[in-house]
């Protein structure tokens, strides 16, 4: 996806809207944390490729605080080295700041968290079934 490269500063919260502003996750040293400050996901590499705790890969961060991917992607298969589960944050934020302006996306890209809001909530349908 030909967005701007960017870079999160790991030591601070980097705040997760959705495009109508709605705020519902807080990145902290590339770990997700949902508003209540539970651990939901991750991100990883130069990209900022955005994967569930289960290892589902669900789309890219991009500045403006939005998940993002292409509509009709392929889903790639979960990841298996995943990361160990982090410590509840201790100084977790109460509340995000106003969301930024947000551009249009235009047809061909979704906004992941408009469109699944439940997304970090659920069990990847990729997950195997525990025997």
């Amino acid at each position: 996806m030909s967005h701007r490269a960017f870079t999160i500063d790991p030591t601070k919260p980097f705040y997760v809207f959705d495009t109508p502003g709605e705020w519902h996750a807080v990145v902290l040293h590339h770990y997700i944390f949902d508003t209540r400050g539970e651990y939901v996901g991750f991100v990883r590499g130069e990209n900022h490729d955005v994967f569930t705790s289960s290892g589902e890969w669900i789309g890219v961060l991009i500045r403006d605080g939005r998940i993002i991917r292409k509509r009709g992607s392929p889903r790639p298969p979960l990841l298996r080295d995943l990361p160990p589960k982090p410590p509840k944050p201790v100084n977790f934020p109460a509340r995000a700041p106003l969301p930024p302006q947000t551009g249009d996306l235009g047809f061909d890209k979704v906004d992941v968290l408009d469109e699944d809001p439940e997304v970090f909530k659920r069990l990847s349908d990729l997950t195997p079934d525990a025997d």
